[in-house]
């Protein structure tokens, strides 16, 4: 029998719009998530460290980044990807593996979560500062208040995803033309990227803890979870979801770690211990002048405001362990809580906003192999909390030997990422 060419009736069109809705809800969900990731993993903590770290380093710091990209890899890959298949947030998880763990994961990551925000809010004020000149107490103030605006809104998911994306988007221009401007010595950064004259384990750990420790492990996780992408017939697009992001993180850190690395081999001497010190500000001014200010302080305030948002929204997750049926508007009131007190302790804090955003780099570094600890072992022997699912023992053995990686380097380092508190 020949097949109609009439058009499709009421409802079949409700139906291909509805499956055209849930592909294009998927889409912007994986992308939301990935630039979560990516936008926490290069927040204000992770210019400023690179910004320092490349002062006193040079192109020694090159491996740094090698390291701390390889081992975001292993991790973003291992924890997207037991999240989805467990359907479960990371608390409920380390719970159900090793009972009584998700409550000391939780609190760990509520508490390295705070620090951190109380850094990102300091770095909305350093970006504004750069950018307009206005006190760093008053642009965090600011900063802060924006970011509530934005959890209290009738559409604050959606409102979190565009603002990410969008703010992610421009600080990847931005960065890049700053990059072109330095003219950094490829060739020796290259160099040092495999072959480095010398290796700070404090420095890996305090950047590892900046790009992918405490809450920022499971910020585009949670946020996949919360928006519904689970299971295993979810799996090959989180897969690529989280490769995607991690390359593209990884581009930007070294992009990020060229464009101050030329202004430093150029002979300028960035101040990275003074009351007012911006050492990656001081860079950007360096390379292109006033532009490269304001550039920067744009750059530095997106970077800081999606910071506060992803920190206080990964942090704020982990309160369902506590309590199981708490809403989701009771979730976006505790965010516009946790929000407001990070801001009370960073107007009331002595420690300068630079030393603050390094070290809550190295504290995250050392709450990193605790959770990940729990992963691997989830990994290795719930199968049952995954349906069954036989997960790749090559991405376990290679989560194994990151964990140990991870706390070789964290006891190493207790000691000097501590003494920043003292600057």
């Amino acid at each position: 029998m020949e097949q109609s060419s009439l058009p499709a009736s009421g409802p079949q069109k409700a139906a291909s719009g509805g499956l055209i809705h849930t592909a294009k809800s998927r889409r912007a969900s994986l992308v939301a998530a990935i630039f979560l990731m990516a936008t926490s993993a290069i927040g204000p903590g992770f210019i400023t460290q690179t910004a320092t770290f490349t002062s006193k380093m040079g192109a020694a710091f090159a491996f740094g980044i090698l390291a701390s990209i390889l081992i975001d890899f292993v991790v973003q890959l291992n924890i997207w990807r037991i999240v989805t298949l467990t359907r479960m947030r990371a608390s409920d998880i380390a719970n159900a593996a090793i009972p009584g763990s998700g409550y000391v994961l939780a609190v760990l990551v509520i508490i390295g979560g705070l620090f951190f925000n109380i850094g990102n809010i300091g770095g909305t004020g350093l970006g504004l500062n750069a950018l307009f000149g206005l006190d760093v107490k008053w642009g965090g103030a600011i900063s802060a208040l924006i970011s509530i605006g934005i959890f209290l809104s009738k559409r604050a998911g959606v409102a979190v995803d565009r603002f990410i994306v969008g703010a992610g988007i421009m600080m990847i221009a931005l960065t890049v033309y700053v990059a072109y401007a330095s003219n950094p010595p490829l060739g020796e950064a290259l160099r040092q990227t495999i072959l480095p004259d010398t290796i700070s384990f404090a420095t890996i750990t305090t950047i590892v803890g900046g790009t992918v420790g405490g809450y920022i492990t499971y910020s585009g996780a949670h946020r996949l979870l919360d928006r519904g992408m689970v299971g295993i017939e979810n799996l090959p697009a989180v897969n690529r979801a989280a490769l995607t992001g991690i390359a593209a993180t990884g581009i930007m850190r070294y992009v990020l770690f060229l464009a101050i690395l030329g202004v430093v081999a150029s002979g300028v001497v960035i101040d990275v211990s003074g009351k007012a010190a911006n050492p990656a500000a001081q860079a950007f001014q360096a390379a292109a002048g006033s532009v490269g200010l304001r550039l920067f302080g744009l750059i530095f305030w997106a970077a800081a405001v999606t910071s506060v948002i992803g920190a206080a929204y990964t942090s704020v997750s982990f309160l369902t362990v506590f309590k199981r049926d708490m809403s989701e508007h009771a979730r976006n009131i505790a965010t516009v809580i946790f929000i407001a007190f990070s801001l009370l302790c960073f107007v009331l804090m002595t420690t300068t906003p630079a030393a603050m955003l390094v070290f809550v780099g190295g504290l995250n570094g050392l709450i990193l192999p605790i959770g990940l600890s729990i992963f691997i072992y989830a990994g290795w022997a719930r199968s049952d909390l995954m349906g069954g699912y036989r997960y790749p023992r090559s991405l376990l053995i290679l989560g194994a030997l990151t964990c140990a990686l991870t706390w070789y380097m964290a006891a190493n380092s207790v000691g000097p990422i501590f003494a920043l508190l003292s600057k």
